[in-house]
């Protein structure tokens, strides 16, 4: 049984490392808000890299509380004028949108 411990050890340490990178590589970490009709808020937990998204309703105030940069765009399908937001940065809140990608390529 000692034979095949180390073996066992190598293919379970590389399949938990193959998860981890896989997992990060799919999600921005961390969470997305906005601000939506009548004021209310809105978000989304752990966005995907690199998805355009686009809002089904008024959106306005974007605020970055990811851990990696988000583009908004006034238009839908990423289009129009694009602003920017650094990790942990906030668009002003009258700031309107209508679609937005996260980690951007």
């Amino acid at each position: 049984m000692r034979l095949y411990r180390r073996p066992l050890a190598a293919v379970l340490g590389g399949l938990v490392l193959a998860l981890t990178a896989t997992g990060s590589a799919l999600a921005v970490g961390g969470t997305f808000a906005w601000t939506g009709p009548e004021g209310k808020t809105y978000s989304i937990q752990n966005p995907p890299d690199n998805k355009c998204f686009d809002m089904a309703q008024e959106a306005r105030g974007a605020r970055n509380a990811t851990k990696k940069t988000l583009v908004v765009y006034t238009q839908k399908r990423c289009k129009g004028t694009a602003t920017r937001l650094a990790a942990g940065k906030s668009a002003p809140s009258g700031a309107r949108f209508a679609s937005v990608i996260f980690n951007p390529r």
